[in-house]
Parts: structure tokens; sequence; C-alpha cells
């Protein structure tokens, strides 16, 4: 997909530009604050990956309460009471979770259908609906392989979660090709050492760019 920085396109020239570690780091002139790359790979998946996806300060924030909210009601279904009926439909909503995967990985619509299962757990918790054993346990699995093993997204990820650094890597590497194609060598370059100075180094080569963490 295309990423732009507050609805403009990203430019060495004009400075509406950030890199990785910028925003980890929050130091930058452009963002208010650090985010987590687990925040900055919810972000991502908010949109389809053949979308443009605008980054600006508003929208990682909502990432952030979003995968806060996420993380939270993941935590929270082992320690949902149970009963003898179950208020909603946990089949349906699993067919809906694996027709998001296999609609040209339509990871919005997936997140949408984990967030209708928050809403369920969330109004569990709190006494209004019921869920009995068998389908809190199904439940769970579900949205353990939903979040964890589709999207990647852990409470607990770090920038050297292999997931979260392929899928940024592969991010600053397709900007880095852009700036090469319009001449921008100076934000190529900057790109390539920035990267460099946290680890990952850049090989470029026939097939394209690869990288290696050290």
């Amino acid at each position: 997909n295309m990423l732009t920085l507050n609805g403009k396109k990203m430019a060495k020239s004009t400075g509406n530009n950030i890199l990785p570690n910028e925003i980890f780091s929050g130091d930058n002139a452009i963002l208010s604050k650090a985010y987590s790359p687990a925040v900055v790979r919810f972000f991502m998946m908010q949109a389809h990956y053949t979308s443009i996806l605008d980054l600006s300060d508003d929208a990682l924030q909502a990432s952030e309460k979003g995968f806060n909210k996420l993380m939270e009601a993941v935590q929270a279904v082992q320690g949902l009471p149970t009963g003898s009926q179950t208020d909603f439909d946990i089949q349906s909503w699993k067919q809906r979770c694996y027709d998001a995967m296999n609609d040209d990985f339509n990871s919005p619509m997936l997140i949408a259908q984990l967030f209708d299962a928050v809403k369920q757990i969330n109004l569990i918790k709190e006494g209004k609906n019921s869920i009995t054993e068998e389908d809190k346990d199904e439940l769970a699995q579900i949205m353990e392989i939903m979040v964890s093993d589709i999207l990647g997204l852990r409470s607990t990820q770090t920038s050297q979660d292999s997931n979260t650094l392929f899928e940024l890597v592969q991010l600053f590497i397709e900007m880095r090709n852009e700036a090469r194609a319009n001449k921008d060598f100076a934000t190529s370059d900057r790109i390539r050492d920035d990267l460099a100075a946290i680890g990952i180094q850049l090989m470029d080569g026939k097939d394209g760019t690869t990288f290696t963490v050290s």
C-alpha cells in the first residue's frame, strides 16, 4: 500500500517524513508521543494492504486506544464467568473471521469482527450476557489465533518481534525504493543509515532489497 503522512506524500524536500525509530522513540516534531511497534502494526492492519495508509498522530492515538481495548479483552476471556447458555452465535462469528481472511486477507474486516467479540466479552464481564464454559474456551482459542497468530499482535511485543520487524522493515524498504525512484538519494541514504544504526542492515540485490538483523 502507499503510505502518506498527515495526508501528504512523504518527501525529504518538504520535511514531511518520519523513520521507524523516530516513531518508537517519540524523537520527532510530527507526533505528540512515542508509539510502540505493536500499536504501529495494529494501525497498519486497520487498512487493507492495497489501500492508501495515512500516518498521523490522531490515527496512531486512535489505534493505540483500540489496540489496548483489544488486548484487554483477549486477556479477560479466560476469567469470564460462565453460565448455562451463550447469548451470541460463536460459530457464526468464527466463520465471519475466517471469511475476512479468505477475502484477500481483509485485515480491517477481521478487526471489525474481533471488536464484535470485544463487545460481547465486556457484556459478559459486566454480567449482562452469558457464555457456557465450552463456548468460552472456543472463544479464547479463536481470539488467540486471530489476534496473535494471524495479526501478529501481542501485548508484550517489542521492536525485535520478528513479525512486527518484518512488516515495518518491508514498509521502509518500499519508502526507500520510492525515494530512489524519485532520485531523492538523501532520503534513501537516511533510511538505510538509520536502520543500520539500530542493527538492521539493508542489502540491495538483483531480486530486490533484503535485510539482516545484528
